[in-house]
């Protein structure tokens, strides 16, 4: 059994999608649709940067989920590979927006708008300077919480991502992430800040909470057959309004990507299929279990030697 996953944000670069845009009539009629949903020229930014702006939340978000959702498209339609027979969809973060698309949720120029508020309400919910977040590698979530309570930095300093077996990502003030950094480093545990513009997935994002409620209540989302894998449970769902519910807690909470690859595996997939730009998520997936089956969708030889 496999699962369709869909990378979230750092996974951009300028170009991503070239080969696929300049080849095929579906992908251009995608790119030239988010054109004229955003109403300004997202097609141009992707292709052609500069890298500046495309790193800008607001147009990374439905950026990344443009070029993962035109490449679910041309893998469904165009090379008539059945990806609706995944077990689950999943994505990491943003990602979790195109699974949401991709099984049928969402319409494409819903979710892209959506993306764009979303990307926004983040990078404007703390002045900018004042938030960040730090990489922690090779400790664990019990070994973190712990130093956190001990040292009373808990809830200031919250873990944003659980990616996978000794990759973890914290958030919070930096004047607070500063003061961890020193303890870390007294405790030899490798740490890295990460250069981001703001501390997504902790209480800080309670601005960008608020405005997503009301735009997600807003929208009209479809019932679907496919199962998705939510970030804040790492359990499965399919319940629509559920689901509502759990993409605006998403902003806040931690994206459980380490439990939830663990879970798919535990109910049956051996296959993880990455659709998106990069192939940070087949990474995360090969940390957590070796054993398991990757392909990584980057170029058109990618979907030909794709067999489910």
């Amino acid at each position: 059994m496999f699962s369709v996953i869909f990378p979230g944000q750092g996974s951009q670069l300028v170009g991503m999608g070239k080969e696929f845009f300049s080849k095929y009539d579906l992908v251009k009629q995608l790119f030239k649709k988010a054109d004229e949903a955003l109403e300004f020229n997202i097609s141009k930014l992707i292709l052609d940067g500069p890298k500046e702006k495309l790193d800008l939340t607001i147009n990374t978000q439905p950026a990344i989920f443009l070029v993962s959702f035109s490449l679910y498209k041309l893998i469904t339609q165009e090379f008539k590979k059945d990806l609706t027979k995944a077990k689950y969809f999943a994505g990491h973060s943003l990602g979790e927006y195109s699974a949401l698309s991709a099984a049928g949720y969402l319409d494409f120029s819903d979710t892209l708008k959506l993306l764009r508020i979303r990307g926004d309400a983040m990078q404007n919910s703390v002045p900018n300077g004042e938030g960040g977040m730090l990489a922690i590698l090779g400790s664990t979530v019990v070994e973190i919480e712990e130093i956190l309570s001990e040292h009373n930095m808990n809830p200031n300093i919250q873990i944003a991502n659980d990616n996978s077996e000794g990759q973890l990502v914290l958030s919070g003030r930096n004047i607070d992430l500063d003061m961890l950094v020193k303890v870390l480093k007294s405790k030899k545990i490798k740490n890295l800040k990460l250069p981001v513009s703001a501390p997504f997935h902790c209480k800080l994002m309670n601005k960008a909470t608020e405005i997503m409620r009301k735009e997600i209540d807003k929208l009209s989302f479809h019932d679907s057959k496919n199962k998705l894998i939510s970030n804040v449970t790492a359990d499965e769902i399919s319940d629509k309004n559920e689901l509502k519910k759990l993409l605006i807690s998403q902003i806040e909470n931690r994206v459980r990507w380490r439990e939830s690859v663990i879970n798919m595996i535990d109910k049956g997939v051996d296959h993880f299929i990455e659709i998106g730009p990069g192939k940070v998520l087949s990474g995360l997936v090969k940390r957590i279990n070796k054993n398991v089956k990757i392909n990584t969708i980057n170029n058109e030889s990618d979907i030909k030697d794709l067999e489910i």
